[in-house]
Parts: structure tokens; sequence; C-alpha cells
């Protein structure tokens, strides 16, 4: 690889972790005035034009509050777990494929870090990496609060990650690959996999919401019995990182989401367009449809917070276990018997 290459590389990795940044700050300002205007509240109106300016004002707090370590938590691993979370909630955005390349003379920019042969099973490893962050946070506070919100996350990921995987088979049935980038190439036009898979993404965005530990299945920081669940002990950027994680977990699933079934950057008369406004336009049109998917999935996830209630946790794992992955069964059948005679 040319030293240009990499240099390219490296700016489109530092692009889209900014990107990740900026969505996972403003989307804490788009819940914040959501819920307001769901209950009939005006929200963040005090920094900035219309509290534009809200989430650079609790980012310094954040910064600025008095860092508590407890006395009885082991040290080394009270620090590693928030530092585990934020990073696997930003390495996951690799294998994305956010636009179309861009061809600028005789060289080609491919508007992704790396297109690896198997994107979902590492999309897959980053999630199952993603719960062990909890788990030494919640255990290495030594509080017995903490522990009970890691431990009901282990289970809830667990969970959750075998239906997940199983709507992902009925996927790769149709598709024949595991690159998200052939997998939006496929989707040209208006071939999108929703079409084709509308049960297996319907399974996959309730366990969407279960990998996020976004309500109503939040159960793992339930603040009604555990305090604060994991994150009880945790105060100043350390509490960030975790905060900081959930939205950007909940950024990448709806790009997950996006490029699985719902074409990615692949949007009717895309053809049409790239004749006519130039190689360069094109793809960032392409990018901006896949950015206007992401954030309607975005605001999907805050709908459903501050619409219904959370589960109790026998309600939560009757679900994982007796009815999506059973439905998840059936859509693999469903699929091979589509695939066999259709």
């Amino acid at each position: 690889m040319e030293l240009l290459d990499i240099g390219i590389k490296f700016i489109l990795i530092v692009v889209i972790f900014l990107i990740s940044l900026v969505v996972a700050m403003y989307s804490t300002y788009a819940e914040r005035k959501l819920a307001a205007f769901f209950q009939d509240r005006v929200g963040p109106n005090r920094a900035g034009p219309g509290g534009m300016f809200q989430p650079l004002a609790d980012g310094m707090k954040m910064f600025m509050k008095e860092e508590i370590i407890p006395t009885q938590a082991s040290g080394l691993l009270f620090i590693v777990g928030p530092s585990l979370a934020i990073m696997t909630a930003c390495i996951g955005s690799a294998v994305i494929p956010w636009g179309q390349a861009i061809t600028i003379g005789s060289r080609v920019i491919p508007l992704q870090v790396t297109d690896i042969n198997v994107g979902i099973l590492y999309i897959f490893g980053v999630v199952s990496l993603g719960v062990y962050g909890i788990m030494i946070g919640g255990w290495a506070s030594n509080n017995k609060y903490s522990l009970l919100g890691a431990i009901r996350a282990a289970s809830q990921n667990i969970s959750y990650e075998i239906s997940m995987g199983l709507s992902i088979i009925a996927l790769l049935m149709v598709t024949g690959t595991l690159s998200l980038k052939e997998i939006t190439e496929q989707q040209h036009g208006w071939h999108w996999n929703i079409l084709r898979q509308p049960l297996g993404f319907i399974i996959f965005i309730v366990c969407a919401f279960a990998e996020t530990n976004r309500s109503p299945f939040d159960l793992p920081e339930c603040e009604t019995e555990l305090v604060g669940g994991y994150h009880t002990e945790y105060s100043s950027m350390k509490l960030g990182f975790y905060l900081f994680a959930e939205y950007i977990n909940m950024f990448i699933s709806s790009a997950v989401m996006a490029t699985l079934y719902w074409g990615g950057y692949n949007y009717p008369g895309m053809d049409w367009m790239a004749a006519h406004v130039g190689p360069i336009i094109a793809p960032l049109i392409g990018v901006a449809v896949m950015f206007a998917k992401v954030f309607a999935f975005i605001f999907f996830f805050m709908w459903v917070r501050w619409t219904i209630p959370r589960f109790r946790y026998d309600q939560l794992m009757n679900l994982g276990w007796k009815t999506l992955i059973p439905l998840a069964i059936l859509n693999i059948v469903l699929t091979g018997l589509f695939i066999t005679f259709l």
C-alpha cells in the first residue's frame, strides 16, 4: 500500500471516529428534546439557540466533575471497564460501507475503512466484547447493585445474541456472503433485503434494542431496582464513557440495520444520478442517504424509549428464549423453502 493510500485511510478512520462522537453527543440532545416533545415540555433551551450547545455543556461538566474511585473497588479493572466499553463501541464502524467509492482522477477512494469477507462476524465479535466492559465495571465496583446490573447485562446479551445470530443466518442464505460491502451492492436500487427478510429484520431490531441496553430492555441499569446498575459507582468521564458507549452503540446498530436490510447507501435512481452529477457528488448523495436511514433508526430507538415501559426481567428472558428464538428458526426454515421452491 502506498503512503498516500495509508494517509487517506487514516483520514477516513479519524473522520468516522469524529462523526461517531458527534452523533453520540448530539443524540443526547435529540433524546432530551424528543422526550420533552412527547411529554409536552420544552427541553434544553438555555445553552445556545434552542439549547444547541447543551451537549458541549454536558461534556464539559463530565470533564470537570470530581473523579471518585471507591476504596473497596478493584483499581485497575475499575478503569478498564469503561475504557473497554468505549473502545468496542468505536471499532464496530470499521467494516460498515458508508457510500460508494469516490473517483478523483485515476484514484479510487473507498468510503469504508476495510472490506473484510467476514464483516458480519467481525460485528458480532465486537458486540460480544462490548459486554465485557459492563461486566468488568460492575464487578470491579464492589457494589451489589453494580454486580447485579453486570450479571443482568451478561445474561441478556448472551440470550439475545442467539436470536440475532439466527436472524442473520437466514439473511446469509439469501445473500450468500458475509461481506457488508457485497451485501450492500446486492441491494442496488430497490432490491433491499427488508423485502426478502421482513421477519428477520423484526427479530434483528428487537435484539438490537437488547444488545444496546436500550429501553424497554435497559434492565442492567434499571434505576428503580438497582440505583444506577453497573455504573452506580462511576463519576466524571468514566461515567461519560459508559453513556457515550451506549449512544455510539445505538449509532452503529442503526448503521448495521440500514446496511443489512434497508439498502445502505442505495436509493432509487442512483444510476441516473451517477451519470448526471459526476463521480464525486453521486457517492456523497449516497452517503447522505445512508445517514438519513441511520438517523431514522436512531429516532425510532428514542421513540420506543419514551413510549414503551420497561419489561420485567422474567418477561425479558421469556421474549428472548420462548418467542424470538423459535421465530428465528421458523424464519430459517421459511427462507430455505423459499430458496428451494421459488
